[in-house]
């Protein structure tokens, strides 16, 4: 449960009702600020080396509408790092952007008769607008969309860089297929089975594509994660550990053969089949091979062709995650052949299933259905042997119908029988490199990242196809390869094939090697292409000589500090890794990895689901700021829980934020003593409790516990006005200096209130100029603390005592108290337990 700031009578004034009076206004205050960061240039960046620099980055938002309650938490979150980090002193860059690139904008131009620029650069305009009045820190000056020629320029010029290097290339093969988007999809965009887009079911098609060879980086990416550990979340390094899938085992092949008189002799036909447990290779009772893979139409028996495509087109209605159902009833068909064990020399009927897949290692498995539950059901749906070549101390999976699968003693395997399973991998291994009939390898989970898209509005591929040449790489200086503009509405529905096909005028082409007739091609790039490099782009965004300036890259990266949402964990995160180790090979940085630290974020429910239309739960981000103004948002927002965690809107009171930020800013009201008074001669107390803020708000931040940080400012808060209340009142230096903490401390969580909250306190503008106060170590020390009382359990009195006192020093304090004695009535005493100097606790006899 969220715990709500503390409330006070009255209310916060809104829209049109000023400050002149000495009232909080936050619509005054939105409309007076903006204006001066804007003229003052106070989140440009000095970079001029004069200070250490510090780069905070949030992932890349996408112009499809305004902004929405996901936006509000995402960049709330990185604000407070960027503006901390000014106040310490850095130079801080802090840009902003838009991946403008994709499908919505697409899809609105066909509704709407109209090119995807319009609505592109229209949704940018009305963000730009919002992002401004939620008073984010923002370098305006370095501003980028992908959509620009001068972006996507560059953008293809990297390509052609992967495509000299081998790391982008083309081929045949089964792909995802969205049947509503109509174009293709990268396996990391298929979630649950159907688009991450559109949620349509994905399906697969045989199509020629480009990809990128993500998978020649397979090892580096999963190495290098040593050297985030503690600076990512742990669960996005799980995730990306277990997408890559690195697992080691062996390579084994068998030797195809047909059945006793059938035609055909494929004796010199070897399928290599990838297992991480050779050990369990005298297990084997049966063949499989994916429904649909090449491999299965090149080893069917003409007897059995018929058979084998009919279940291809049964197979061809599911997804990959109903495949992978351990539930589904088994299905397969015999292809007729034999496959020969190397190590036993027996014969393994070959059959094609679903539940195997394609692109996993080379479509085709041993299998061992003791020891592999699906291996086992299929078994036992075609009533194929079962052999346990594991003793585990299990029931007999002939028995159970259970596979056994954990350690054990290798058993029924002939050179094998006695070995553990480590040791029996290990000499498996050592029997197939003898014998020439296999080897020790690494496999992995990872697929080449398939970039084309069927699609208009993206960036184009920069090939061109010549008859004589074949493939061409347009010449650095042609690029960028535009867009056509003539290109709208109608023209750009889906149709199997990218609408760029159809612009003649555009495709045809002379060829730049030979000269002649060629056509340029049609497809776009995937969109986390663009956004795999953009931070980079941001250091230099009208540098012409490259993707980006090498020096600036020396000068800003990595990125100190990246928000952005888990949900990227294995799409754009994974992306950009592996583009900056490729521009690191190129040779144009010297780093691996482009985000030392990263933040998430948690989503923002109501009522405890996701927001949504078709719920009707959702909350309008703009009508709340009209409603609350922007720092009580903000502050809701940052106050509700750690950045990681889900934030309920049911659940927090952003009216309740607002009248604490008038509380605050009403302390400036009461403020009479001139700017620069020396505090020293002060309230103590209050000094003390101003400094032990400032320390502990200084370790908070860098934990990310931000929530924490704004409860330390509502104590100082209420501290401060106890003591103008109560004490010397508002001309003791030390309240100014406790008011001027509180200012600073805001400007991180609501700019506005607390630019305006300096300005009253007679600084000139900007607080976003002001440093980090100095802590006094001496007022750290506590002089008194608080010891509790209780008898019988229960609180009878509360003690004001020294941090140092001895336990039995504190419990004679205690037993002297009048209302400790009225409590007792004449009782004695027990027990008496005492834990200096916080808690005394009296048991009656």
């Amino acid at each position: 449960m969220s715990v709500q700031p503390e409330t006070e009578t009255g209310t916060a004034q809104a829209a049109g009702e000023g400050s002149s009076d000495g009232s909080y206004s936050f619509a005054a205050m939105e409309a007076k600020w903006p204006q001066v960061w804007e003229d003052l240039k106070v989140f440009t960046p000095l970079d001029d080396g004069s200070r250490e620099r510090r780069y905070v980055l949030d992932m890349f938002p996408y112009p499809s509408g305004d902004l929405h309650m996901g936006h509000a938490e995402a960049f709330a979150m990185g604000d407070v790092v960027a503006r901390y980090w000014r106040l310490k002193g850095y130079d801080v860059l802090h840009p902003i952007g838009w991946d403008s690139f994709g499908l919505p904008a697409e899809n609105a131009a066909i509704k709407r008769n109209a090119h995807p620029s319009e609505w592109t650069y229209a949704n940018i305009e009305t963000q730009a607008a919002s992002f401004k009045r939620y008073g984010l820190s923002l370098d305006w000056s370095r501003r980028l969309h992908t959509s620009d020629p001068e972006y996507y320029r560059w953008t293809q010029w990297l390509f052609l860089r992967f495509y000299e290097r081998g790391l982008a290339y083309r081929k045949n093969h089964p792909v995802n297929w969205c049947p509503k988007d109509q174009t293709v999809l990268a396996n990391e965009q298929v979630v649950n089975g159907a688009c991450e887009r559109c949620g349509t079911p994905v399906t697969k098609k045989a199509l020629n594509q480009w990809y990128f060879k993500i998978t020649e980086y397979a090892d580096r990416l999963l190495d290098d994660m040593n050297e985030l550990e503690g600076h990512w979340p742990e669960r996005v390094l799980a995730m990306q550990r277990n997408w890559i899938g690195r697992s080691e085992g062996a390579h084994v092949d068998f030797v195809i053969q047909a059945t006793d008189g059938a035609d055909g002799n494929l004796a010199e036909n070897k399928v290599t089949v990838f297992t991480t447990r050779p050990d369990t290779l005298y297990g084997a009772t049966f063949f499989v091979v994916a429904a649909d893979a090449d491999l299965a139409a090149e080893l069917v028996t003409p007897g059995r062709a018929e058979a084998l495509s009919e279940y291809q087109d049964r197979v061809k209605a599911l997804s990959e995650i109903e495949r992978q159902n351990t539930d589904r009833e088994k299905t397969g068909v015999f292809l007729g052949r034999y496959a020969i064990n190397p190590l036993n020399g027996e014969k393994l009927p070959v059959w094609a299933a679903d539940y195997v897949l394609a692109d996993y290692g080379t479509g085709a498995i041993m299998a061992v259905p003791a020891h592999d539950q699906r291996d086992l059901d299929f078994a036992r749906a075609f009533d194929l042997p079962v052999r346990a070549v594991l003793d585990t101390g299990e029931e007999d999976p002939n028995v159970s119908g259970i596979a056994t699968s954990g350690e054990g003693t290798v058993i029924n395997s002939g050179p094998l029988d006695g070995l553990s399973k480590a040791d029996g991998i290990a000499k498996a291994i050592e029997i197939v490199e003898s014998a020439g009939t296999g080897q020790g390898t690494v496999n992995y989970r990872l697929r080449d990242w398939l970039l084309s898209r069927q699609r208009f509005w993206g960036a184009p591929i920069p090939i061109i196809h010549c008859e004589e040449c074949g493939e061409v790489p347009v010449p650095d200086e042609q690029l960028p390869v535009r867009l056509p503009d003539d290109l709208r509405g109608e023209q750009l529905a889906p149709k199997g094939t990218s609408p760029l096909a159809a612009a003649e005028g555009w495709v045809n082409v002379s060829c730049p090697s030979c000269g002649g007739s060629a056509r340029r091609d049609t497809d776009t790039m995937d969109t986390f292409v663009d956004s795999s490099w953009y931070y980079l782009r941001y250091l230099s965004p009208d540098y012409t000589e490259g993707p980006f300036d090498p020096e600036a890259a020396k000068a800003w990266m990595p990125v100190a500090q990246y928000v952005g949402g888990v949900e990227h964990a294995i799409l754009h995160l994974l992306y950009s890794r592996f583009f900056t180790k490729v521009i690191k090979d190129i040779g144009l940085i010297d780093f691996d990895e482009p985000f030392a630290s990263l933040m998430n974020q948690g989503q923002v429910l109501n009522g405890g689901k996701a927001m949504s239309k078709s719920l009707g739960n959702g909350v309008d981000l703009g009508e709340q700021l009209d409603k609350f103004g922007v720092d009580a948002v903000r502050l809701t927002m940052v106050f509700a829980s750690p950045p990681e965690d889900d934030i309920d809107w049911a659940d927090v009171s952003p009216a309740a934020s607002a009248k604490f930020l008038a509380r605050a800013w009403r302390l400036g009201q009461d403020v009479s003593s001139a700017p620069g008074t020396d505090p020293s001669d002060g309230d103590r107390s209050l000094r003390s409790v101003t400094h032990r803020t400032l320390a502990d708000v200084s370790d908070l931040v860098e934990a990310h516990k931000f929530n924490v940080v704004i409860a330390k400012a509502m104590e100082l808060v209420n501290a401060t006005r106890k003591s103008v209340d109560n004490g010397p009142g508002g001309s003791d230096p030390a309240v100014r200096e406790a008011v001027e903490a509180v200012a600073i401390i805001l400007s991180m969580f609501a700019p506005y209130t607390a630019e305006d909250l300096w300005n009253v306190l007679g600084h000139p503008a900007s607080v976003v100029n002001a440093s980090w106060p100095a802590v006094d170590e001496s007022l750290l020390v506590q002089e008194t603390v608080t010891a509790v009382v209780q008898v019988q359990g229960k609180v009878r009195d509360r003690l004001e005592v020294s941090p140092s006192i001895a336990d039995a020093d504190l419990q004679e304090l205690a037993l002297a108290s009048e209302n400790v004695q009225r409590a007792l009535d004449g009782r004695g005493i027990a027990k008496v337990i005492v834990r200096a100097p916080k808690l005394v606790n009296i048991v009656p006899a």
